[in-house]
């Protein structure tokens, strides 16, 4: 956790654009990964002309190995003016053997459930959630680290962001949490933690959860000016919510 007299991080975990593999019955790891389909490279495009409005001025822009969140990254570089930094354990839930099959061919033939057995791997060669939901807090604690101070934009999945709850709210990463997520992270959407400190007590707060503004209108087929869009009071002319520091004698 963070040292209340460090200063305040900024972390911007961002879902990967509509994939192949969202729409198709596969299961879509890492060798299956066909990338993003017309409509997730819109909501990438959506996304990158929101960014280069200067909501986020980033530091630093991650990215997941997996191609369909490296390239949202990629969409998404140029409006932050920021080179892609890859990044292996962004990636989700490791899938093993079962990456490339249909759904229904890999629950017959694995048929893992990781809510209620957490510590058998999804299939063959796969992580179970016992082993992901550590690898994301590791991750998190050692990107947060290396950039401490700055924004940090990171692209990923749905899984690591909900993963990131546990890791937040010191859940037991051992077993998949007690809680949900309503709605699940959508594509290209933007969940904001920040570092602090409550009563001198370091903290992690969450600001933001799962804002999809930009996509707001993309059916129409018309371009919206997103500095006319009403956007999370956090957000506003890159305002943050106070901090408050306990007091020194100094």
């Amino acid at each position: 956790m963070p040292d209340p007299y460090e200063p305040i991080t900024h972390l911007y975990l961002i879902r990967h654009a509509l994939a192949v593999g969202n729409v198709e019955p596969i299961v879509a790891s890492f060798k299956s990964d066909r990338g993003l389909t017309p409509r997730g490279v819109q909501q990438a495009e959506r996304l990158r002309d929101r960014l280069a409005a200067g909501e986020i001025p980033a530091d630093v822009l991650l990215a997941s190995t997996m191609p369909r969140a490296l390239q949202t990254a990629q969409i998404i570089a140029p409006g932050l003016g920021l080179t892609v930094q890859p990044d292996d354990d962004l990636q989700e839930l490791r899938v093993g053997e079962a990456d490339g099959m249909a759904v229904d061919e890999a629950r017959a033939k694995f048929g893992v459930n990781v809510s209620t057995d957490p510590f058998t791997p999804i299939a063959t060669g796969g992580e179970s959630w016992s082993q992901f939901a550590p690898r994301a807090a590791a991750t998190l604690e050692r990107i947060t680290r290396e950039h401490q101070g700055q924004r940090i934009i990171a692209v990923t999945h749905g899984g690591f962001i909900a993963a990131a709850f546990s890791f937040f709210f010191a859940l037991n990463l051992l077993k998949m949490p007690p809680v949900g997520l309503a709605p699940y992270p959508g594509n290209t959407a933007i969940s904001y933690w920040q570092s602090g400190s409550l009563n001198g007590q370091p903290m992690w707060q969450l600001v933001v959860y799962n804002d999809d503004t930009h996509l707001r209108g993309l059916d129409t087929g018309h371009t919206l000016d997103w500095q006319e869009l009403p956007l999370p009071p956090a957000y506003e002319h890159g305002a943050t919510p106070e901090v408050s520091l306990p007091k020194t004698n100094e």
